[in-house]
């Protein structure tokens, strides 16, 4: 009877192992044979693919977004050299998170589609801002962007069958949503502070020259 019951165990785990089923089909036939379950893939990370795809190509797109606003602050005419920072800086930081989604995506076992939209992706084609213009408007896609992390989080979390994937949303917390939170409020404050230097103080440039002195240092 334990005889039994140890087989029946071993032929459930034989049948669970689907790559090595693959493998022993293969070894049977002796010809090429596709090992298409040989793959990292596990969870519910087909339930949220596209929108992590979706996500990579937005941070894509953002980074150069921030690396034109970056060299608009950064030419003889305009010289604040502290706004250029600040956007050369969200550029890389934009930049790296693709890559480092595009890893997390391949790790999964997923392939990254540089096509994949979620929605239709706004035409940002003016880059020639005043500085609280950038400033208001980095503010928005940084938030944009924490919205879209929640978006997939809560895909992620979702208590449903094949849906439910907490790897996925350990990974958002971890990489994205707690330093989101913290540039979010970056943004803001700059926004907010420089605001209230142009409200306050009559001499516009004298303003804007002594915070972009600010940045140089903050940033």
């Amino acid at each position: 009877m334990k005889f039994l019951v140890v087989l029946f165990g071993l032929l459930a785990v034989s049948s669970a192992e689907f790559c090595y089923n693959d493998v022993v089909r293969s070894c049977k036939q002796k010809a090429a044979v596709l090992l298409e379950d040989c793959h990292a893939k596990y969870g519910a990370i087909d339930a949220v693919l596209l929108n992590l795809q979706s996500y990579v190509n937005d941070h894509i797109s953002l980074s150069f977004d921030y690396l034109l606003t970056s060299t608009h602050f950064g030419n003889h005419e305009k010289s604040r050299e502290g706004f250029e920072k600040l956007f050369r800086k969200l550029s890389d930081s934009t930049w790296n998170d693709a890559i480092d989604l595009i890893q997390y995506i391949t790790k999964r076992g997923g392939v990254m589609d540089f096509q994949a939209r979620k929605t239709k992706a706004e035409p940002r084609n003016v880059y020639e801002l005043y500085e609280i213009e950038a400033l208001a408007r980095g503010l928005d896609t940084q938030k944009t962007l924490a919205k879209s992390a929640l978006a997939i989080h809560s895909e992620a979390t979702r208590r449903c069958e094949g849906c439910h994937d907490p790897e996925v949303s350990s990974y958002l917390e971890e990489k994205f949503m707690h330093r989101q939170a913290e540039e979010v409020r970056k943004l803001a404050g700059y926004t907010s502070d420089l605001k209230r230097l142009l409200s306050e103080n009559n001499q516009a440039s004298l303003s804007l020259f002594l915070f972009d002195e600010y940045l140089q240092k903050a940033v």
